[in-house]
C-alpha cells in the first residue's frame, strides 16, 4: 500500500472532509495521528474509531486551535500535516466575528505550523483553504472571466460585505503561506468549492444544513444562485495526492461542477419525487 510505514497528521479529524480524508489515508495504509477538540465526545471520535484500519493505525489526540503547542504531540514523527481544522459557523450564530471566526482560523493555522516546524521528519504541509479565499476580489468579476489559482480574495472586501467565513479562510491562508515561506516549510494549499456528498460523522455539518435549506424551503446558498460544488470524496483524494505527488506546489482550486441552484433542484425533483419540490414552487 502507498502509505505503508508512513505517519501523517490530520487536524480537525472529526469534521466532514477530514473524516473522509482519515478514511482514505487508512485505506492506503498510512498511520494517522488525528486531532479532535475532545476525546470524551463520542460524536467526535466514534465514527473515526469505527473506520477500517483504525484499531491498528489510528491515534487520536486532543488539541485546541487557540493553544500554542497543543499540536506538538500529534505532529511529532509525521511526514505530512493535513491542516483542516477551522471554524465553520452559521451566519445567524455569529455575534463576534473576531473571536468566533478570525482568531481561531488564523492563530490556529499558525499554532499548527509552529508545531510542524519542530518536526525534522516532516516533508510537507497540506492546508485546507477554500474557494472563498479565491472569489471575493476587490473588483467585480467580469462576465465570462475564468477563475483560477491566480485569483485571491481581498480581506477588506470580505470585511465590508461581512463575509466572515471568506475572511477567515483568506487571512488564514495568507498567514500560512507567509509563515511557511519564512520558515522553510513545503506548503500546498487546497481551495475546495462547496462540498457535498455522504456524511461519515453522526451530526449534520453546516454545508449540509445549507443544502437541506435549499431542499426544504428553496433558500439560496449563495446570493447569485451559483454553486461551485465538489464531492467530498474527491476533495479527500485531492488532499492525498497533494502530499503524494512531489511535483504538487502552490494552491489548487478543487471544483467538480459549477451549477445554478435551479439545476440542482431539477435533479433532486427527478431523483426524489417524494420531496414534491416542483409542487411547492407552483
Amino acid at each position: 500500500m502507498t502509505g505503508e510505514g508512513k505517519v501523517v497528521c490530520v487536524t480537525g479529524a472529526s469534521g466532514y472532509i477530514a473524516s473522509w480524508l482519515v478514511k482514505l489515508l487508512l485505506q492506503r495504509g498510512y498511520t494517522v495521528h488525528a486531532t479532535v477538540r475532545s476525546l470524551d465526545d463520542p460524536k467526535k471520535t466514534q465514527h473515526l474509531r469505527a473506520l477500517d484500519g483504525a484499531k491498528e493505525r489510528l491515534l487520536l489526540f486532543e488539541a485546541n486551535l487557540t493553544e500554542e503547542g497543543s499540536f506538538d504531540s500529534a505532529v511529532n514523527g509525521c511526514q505530512c500535516v493535513f491542516h483542516m481544522a477551522s471554524p465553520v459557523i452559521p451566519a445567524v450564530s455569529i455575534s463576534d466575528p473576531k473571536s468566533q471566526y478570525l482568531d481561531p482560523a488564523v492563530n490556529g493555522t499558525l499554532n499548527v505550523l509552529k508545531s510542524a516546524g519542530k518536526v525534522s521528519s516532516l516533508k510537507r504541509v497540506v492546508l485546507t483553504s477554500s474557494m472563498s479565499a479565491v472569489l471575493h476580489g476587490a473588483k467585480p468579476r467580469e462576465f465570462g472571466a475564468v477563475v483560477d489559482e491566480t485569483w485571491f480574495s481581498d480581506p477588506k472586501t470580505c470585511e465590508q460585505k461581512k463575509l466572515w467565513y471568506a475572511l477567515s479562510k483568506t487571512l488564514a491562508e495568507n498567514a500560512g503561506v507567509k509563515f511557511c515561506k519564512e520558515n522553510g516549510l513545503d506548503l500546498v494549499v487546497m481551495n475546495p468549492g462547496f462540498v457535498i456528498g455522504p456524511l461519515l460523522q453522526p451530526t449534520l455539518n453546516v454545508t449540509s444544513q445549507w443544502v437541506m435549506g435549499l431542499i426544504e424551503t428553496g433558500t439560496e446558498i449563495f446570493p447569485d444562485g451559483i454553486n461551485r460544488i465538489v464531492d467530498v470524496r474527491d476533495v479527500a483524494i485531492a488532499h492525498v495526492l497533494a502530499f503524494e505527488n512531489p511535483k504538487a506546489n502552490g494552491r489548487y482550486c478543487v471544483v467538480g461542477a459549477v451549477v445554478f441552484s435551479r439545476e440542482i433542484m431539477k435533479i433532486l425533483d427527478k431523483q426524489y419525487p417524494a420531496l414534491r419540490y416542483s409542487e411547492r414552487q407552483v
